[in-house]
């Protein structure tokens, strides 16, 4: 597998645990785990796969430590580097912004040169409206811990299981 760092936003824990649990199933050491809030070019830069979490804060926004994370991002050479992403959200409290967070990271960073992977059909959940919905699929892992939480552990090993392959 290529060189793979998982970057992170996380308020509450969520989106942490989350990250954690992409990292044990893919077999990524806690040393390539990053709270995006203390990244730099140079650890960006080290990675050839990078795994991009945000949860989605308000109607939409990302969560703070992407403020300095999503500007180190654009720093770095994305070029040929393949990027994965996953939001976490509550489509009960927030049907019509659900997961923009991942959205939004996509938008910031797709003519970056990078190659995405991990879309992932919108068809299994329940919200109203999300940007980061783009022909029926998610830009990435979605997930909603607070009211499918029971869905949450499929999700990821359904997700791992089909990034696994680019990632080699």
């Amino acid at each position: 597998m290529k060189r793979t760092g998982i970057f992170y936003g996380s308020s509450t824990g969520t989106t942490e645990n989350v990250a954690k649990q992409i990292a044990s199933h893919l077999g990524i050491d806690a040393c390539d785990i990053h709270d995006v809030g203390s990244s730099t070019v140079e650890m960006i830069d080290s990675y050839e796969v990078l795994i991009l979490g945000t949860s989605t804060w308000g109607y939409g926004e990302l969560q703070d430590d992407w403020g300095h994370g999503i500007d180190t991002f654009k720093k770095a050479n994305l070029t040929g580097k393949t990027i994965a992403l996953f939001g976490c959200g509550d489509s009960e409290a927030y049907p019509d912004t659900f997961c923009d967070g991942m959205g939004v990271l996509y938008e910031a960073l797709k003519d970056s040169n990078c190659k995405f992977i991990g879309f992932v059909s919108d068809s299994d959940y329940t919200y109203a409206s999300s940007v980061s919905v783009i022909d029926g699929n998610f830009v990435g892992l979605a997930i909603d811990d607070v009211n499918e939480a029971d869905k949450t552990d499929a999700r990821i090993e359904a997700w791992v299981a089909q990034i696994k392959g680019s990632m080699a």
